[in-house]
This record gives C-alpha cells, sequence and structure tokens, in this order.
C-alpha cells in the first residue's frame, strides 16, 4: 500500500513548480492588462473643471448642475469661507457626491502669502478646516494668483515641499471674473485655449460662471473629452514651475 501510494501521489515538488507556473501566467496577464488600461488612458482626452474662492452662496447651484450633467469637479476652497456655517453642508455634499476639495488659503491676501511667507501655514489650516467638516485628508492646493511668482522663492518653495503639499494651476484660465456681463467672452476664452488632451480650466463660484456651466460642459463633451476629477491617490503634477515635487 505504501508502494501504491508514493506512485500515485503528486510530487511536492512538481505542485509548487505548478503553481509558480500558474502564478507567473497570471502575472503576466495581470501586467498585459495594466499596459492596455494605460494605453486606454494615453487615448483619453480628459478635462478637469475646476473652481476657486469657495465655498460661497451659488455652491449648492454648481453642484446640482454637475449633477444634472453627471460630471464631478474640483473645488479650491477658502478658509475664511469654509469657517461659515451656512456654506458646510454643501462642503459636504461635494464630497459626498463625489467632488474634490482642496485649499485655496485663509485669506486669499498675497501680501500675507508671499511677502510674510504664510503659505504654507494657511494651507494646511484650511487643509485642517476641510478635514474637520467633510472628514477627507486632501493634500492638493491652488496657490492664489498662481505658483509664479509666489512659489518662485526659495523658502516658501522648499516648505511646500517639506509639508508634502501638492500644487495645481491650470491649463485654461477661463477669465470669468472678468467678464460678469459677458458669458461670449469667457466661452471664447475656453475654446481659444483648449488644445491639449489633458486641459484643467480654472474658474470661479461666480453667477456667470454658474449660468454658462452648461454651455462648457456641452463644449468638452463636443470634443470628446472625457471628465475627471482630481484624486491624492493618482496625482501628477500641474504646476507653472514644471516641478515634479509639487
Amino acid at each position: 500500500m505504501a508502494e501504491t501510494f508514493e506512485k500515485t501521489s503528486p510530487s511536492p515538488r512538481k505542485s509548487e513548480e505548478k503553481m509558480k507556473e500558474e502564478a507567473d501566467k497570471q502575472m503576466e496577464e495581470e501586467i498585459e492588462k495594466g499596459k492596455e488600461v494605460s494605453e486606454d488612458k494615453k487615448n483619453e482626452k480628459m478635462v478637469y473643471l475646476t473652481f476657486d474662492d469657495g465655498p460661497s452662496e451659488w455652491t449648492g447651484a454648481f453642484l446640482d448642475v454637475l449633477e444634472e450633467h453627471g460630471v464631478h469637479a474640483t473645488f479650491f476652497m477658502q478658509g475664511n469661507y469654509l469657517k461659515q456655517s451656512s456654506f458646510q453642508s454643501d462642503v459636504k455634499r461635494a464630497t459626498r457626491e463625489g467632488h474634490y476639495v482642496g485649499a485655496h488659503s485663509m485669506t486669499h491676501d498675497s501680501d500675507e502669502l508671499y511677502k510674510n511667507k504664510q503659505f504654507v501655514p494657511e494651507m494646511q489650516e484650511t487643509l485642517a478646516l476641510i478635514h474637520e467638516i467633510t472628514g477627507t485628508n486632501p493634500h492638493l492646493v491652488r496657490p492664489p494668483y498662481g505658483s509664479i511668482p509666489g512659489l518662485q522663492d526659495e523658502l516658501i518653495h522648499d516648505q511646500v515641499i517639506e509639508a508634502g503639499l501638492k500644487v495645481w494651476d491650470w491649463t485654461i484660465d477661463s477669465q470669468d471674473w472678468k467678464y460678469p456681463n459677458d458669458p461670449k467672452k469667457i466661452m471664447d476664452n475656453i475654446k481659444s485655449t483648449t488644445t491639449e488632451d489633458v486641459e484643467v480650466v480654472l474658474m470661479h463660484e461666480k453667477e456667470q460662471t454658474l449660468k454658462l456651466l452648461p454651455q462648457i460642459i456641452a463644449f468638452f463633451k463636443e470634443q470628446g473629452y472625457e471628465f475627471g476629477v482630481y484624486s491624492d491617490q493618482h496625482h501628477f503634477p500641474n504646476n507653472f514651475l514644471s516641478d515634479s515635487r509639487l
């Protein structure tokens, strides 16, 4: 009986080799799938709609329009407005509905942020407020007036990197704040500067932008763009300094 058992039982070594072969094959298949997904992503046109200076009286209406069109967006909010309890339900709603809320400083004051070197402390305070309100842990910030010239200051630049903050500027400036009564000009600005497969559109929580938002969404859909929302886990650099660490 012992002899028969030895002949019919599989060799432990052969079993291990077979398992390794199967694992290697599975890994190869996963790599190929990953390549296919990566290639698909490369071919996608992606636009990130971003809104600064909230929360505001218009935040809820922006969320309504985005929900109606099945689009997610990235919001950069100010701490002095986040402190207002009347706005906080919309901030919670934004993250609950799949939008990203990052920081746009406490004060939006150029002198305080850049001359007085308060950029990082203000951003950290704003991010802490967002966490307190929403439970999320964002790391993305947008410098008021852009990373140039503000973050060209070596001390501030180093502080941003040491703090682990990520920085997003934009590729398209709608200049919506400039034209409260000229929606055509805002739309022309967006259309004329849409040139890349990946675009990040700078807008603000303004009434004129809210009214134009369905038209902006329709334009990018017509151009074949998908709508992206920022993710800390899938960060990619988008700053005027061309610094891959930010």
